[in-house]
């Protein structure tokens, strides 16, 4: 009892420090690119927090997945490195003593991986890009940032505004440079609002400003002063973006098995079952020898997992291509990796029994 209260709290207080660290360092490389991409302008500042949400749920699968590998790898390391599990063994313990409580903390982690990837990240998925239809189906008033140049849908006008009033219908300071039959046209103006015309039509009206016109190189430029000036806001209506494998329900990809459904079904599958094969392999690959230094194995355990990962995803790909069957990818490479993790269970379990037969042979 002692033995498996005591596992499972160090455990459970890796896991936590592990995820917790991964968690901000994903999130903070997220949040970077996105506030990239924000002010460039492919994507409004007031979106960024939402798409950082659903690239949080994403991400969760991959996470909790090292989570679970790492805490059980380093628990184990530690115990070597102390010599705790010497004292285990001479209790009486082998080392398949410790599957058992591998297994109880890993499986309510593996259970949430298996949610996350089945139901929650492809939900997370259709969100963000019925999000992303939604923002580009924007006029370009509503794509308006004070301070910033922004460009119009059709790419025909910049414009620039100083400041918007709250419900921003109103702007100061307006800007706007637009190109129209090979002719370049430049309007400044004090102020502007929006309104609607009879027929449903919005136009930016501008009030008190100058207006320029004509050819670049020619000088042929024409100069006009407007008390009104008025100009029509492109709309356009939202269109429902068209499904993905990535946000396809399970059920979905079930249904129409495509190759690109099923190479996703793999990866889905995948997860879990991965999840629950790095945490048993983590049992034998945490042994530390003395003599080869103590980052030789993590190194080798690091290794590991990057070529699981890369296995899966090629697998994925192959089945995605038609070059692999279904039913024999999802799981070839975990009955690869299960075959591995029997070897160094074997190789670990007799490298601690030859010494203890031979000390019990010389006693008798």
């Amino acid at each position: 009892m002692i033995f498996f209260r005591a596992l499972l709290r160090e455990f459970a207080n890796l896991a936590v420090a592990v995820f917790l660290s991964l968690f901000l360092i994903a999130l903070t490389t997220r949040l970077i690119r996105l506030l990239g991409q924000a002010a460039g302008g492919k994507i409004p500042s007031d979106a960024v927090i939402a798409f950082l949400g659903f690239s949080a749920l994403n991400l969760l699968p991959v996470l909790l997945s090292l989570t679970l590998f790492i805490s059980v790898l380093l628990a184990l390391n530690r115990s070597w490195r102390d010599s705790e599990m010497v004292i285990w063994f001479n209790s009486g313990l082998s080392l398949a003593s410790w599957i058992r409580p591998v297994l109880i903390f890993a499986a309510p982690l593996v259970l949430v991986i298996a949610v996350l990837s089945f139901f929650i990240s492809p939900w997370a998925a259709q969100k963000s890009e019925q999000y992303r239809s939604r923002i580009d189906s924007r006029d370009d008033i509503s794509r308006v940032e004070p301070g910033t140049f922004g460009e119009s849908r059709s790419r025909e006008r910049v414009f620039f505004v100083e400041s918007i009033a709250g419900d921003k219908s109103s702007v100061q300071n307006v800007f706007v440079n637009s190109t129209q039959h090979r002719r370049t046209g430049v309007m400044i103006s004090e102020r502007g609002f929006t309104e609607f015309a009879p027929n449903g039509d919005r136009f930016l009206v501008m009030l008190s400003g100058r207006r320029y016109v004509g050819t670049p190189g020619a000088a042929d430029f024409r100069l006009m002063e407007f008390e009104r000036y008025a100009t029509r806001i492109q709309t356009k209506e939202g269109d429902e973006p068209v499904a993905t494998h990535k946000s396809t329900s399970t059920l979905g990809l079930i249904e129409s098995p495509t190759r690109s459904n099923l190479g996703e079904l793999l990866w889905r599958v995948g997860m879990p079952a991965s999840a629950l094969i790095l945490a048993l392999l983590a049992i034998p690959m945490s042994f530390v020898n003395p003599r080869a230094g103590r980052s030789v194995n993590l190194l080798f355990a690091l290794l590991t997992y990057m070529v699981y990962s890369n296995l899966l995803s090629v697998s994925q790909a192959r089945v995605a291509q038609g070059k692999l069957a279904f039913s024999t990818g999802w799981w070839l490479v975990h009955a690869v990796m299960l075959v591995v993790m029997l070897v160094l269970f074997a190789q670990r379990m007799s490298l601690f029994r030859l010494p203890w037969r031979r000390q019990r042979g010389t006693r008798s």
